[in-house]
């Protein structure tokens, strides 16, 4: 057995035919045939169904899970080797929510690129409750997120505190007010986030608190999609300070202060217990957990 004739069998179970396997790997089709016959010979099994469309066998469903964990331990065995010249490079999958992403990442990640041109970095939007479970299943190497909750599997350090605000369109009747309570919140329409994201989560938690239960006009799941509304006087929302900073110095939303959202949430940096740090992940940690706060809420 060889690593060709894995990634052979690979390619086969993602196409489902031994042409298009060969033509991804840049190899004939008798070339296909051949590598997965000496497989089946040595493994005394019939991993490949070559009725059309080309299936996987039960054999060959099982043999494919040890294959891609076999690819996968070459592949950190290869960084592993690549981080002995110490310069950092590699590739970070890197789990955020939509408004961290587009608040501070431009700003954290510009700076790290142009120190750090070999090391590639892609971008996942997701809830933080997703960005944990990504960090700890292996999918996402390294996520921001709020940090609501403890995961005995997970490493987490703050960066920095936000919090979240009422706001609503300048022609909105709260908006004549810099202040009220949030029983007087219980009549007002609003648009919320969907269910599983953390400002949803808290609002709905404060709301609960206080017995009130405000008509609920429209559910979005981004901050930007939800500011759009606001905008449009269609209801009044609770979002992420750090998000609001543009269109509050545009003028296009008023932030309305309620003593009961007054309270801080960390967002931080989220790793898995135990995991093997490439040159690349730990470069981008050591400088992310060591800029100032103002890099991540400063005025843009």
């Amino acid at each position: 057995m060889n690593i060709n004739q894995l990634e052979t069998l690979i390619a086969i179970s993602k196409t489902m035919s031994f042409r298009k396997a060969g033509e991804m790997l840049n190899l004939t089709q008798p070339a296909v045939s051949a590598q997965i016959k000496s497989l089946e010979e040595e493994f005394k099994t019939v991993l490949v169904d070559r009725n059309q469309p080309v299936t996987l066998t039960d054999s060959g469903v099982i043999f494919l899970e040890h294959a891609e964990r076999i690819l996968q331990t070459v592949e950190d065995l290869k960084q592993r080797l690549d981080d002995l010249n110490q310069t950092p490079q590699g590739h970070i999958h890197l789990g955020t929510t939509t408004s961290i992403a587009m608040q501070i990442l431009p700003r954290v990640l510009s700076y790290f690129q142009n120190q750090y041109p070999l090391i590639k970095t892609t971008i996942h939007s997701m809830t933080s409750s997703q960005i944990m479970a990504s960090v700890e299943n292996g999918t996402l190497d390294i996520g921001i997120g709020y940090l609501f909750e403890k995961h005995p599997g997970l490493e987490t350090s703050i960066l920095y505190y936000d919090t979240f605000e009422l706001v609503v369109s300048p022609s909105h009747p709260l908006a004549k007010h810099s202040h009220t309570t949030v029983d007087a919140l219980k009549d007002i329409p609003f648009i919320m986030l969907s269910p599983e994201t953390a400002g949803r989560r808290f609002a709905d938690q404060v709301f609960q608190n206080y017995k009130i239960e405000p008509p609920i006009v429209m559910e979005l799941s981004s901050s930007e999609e939800v500011k759009r509304m606001v905008e449009l006087n269609l209801g009044a929302a609770i979002i992420s300070k750090m998000s609001i900073a543009s269109e509050l110095r545009l003028g296009t939303l008023k932030m309305i202060q309620v003593n009961e959202l007054e309270l801080t949430h960390p967002i931080g940096v989220i790793t898995k217990a135990g995991k093997y740090m490439s040159s690349a992940m730990q470069q981008f940690l050591r400088d992310l957990k060591g800029m100032p706060e103002t890099n991540f809420i400063g005025s843009e």
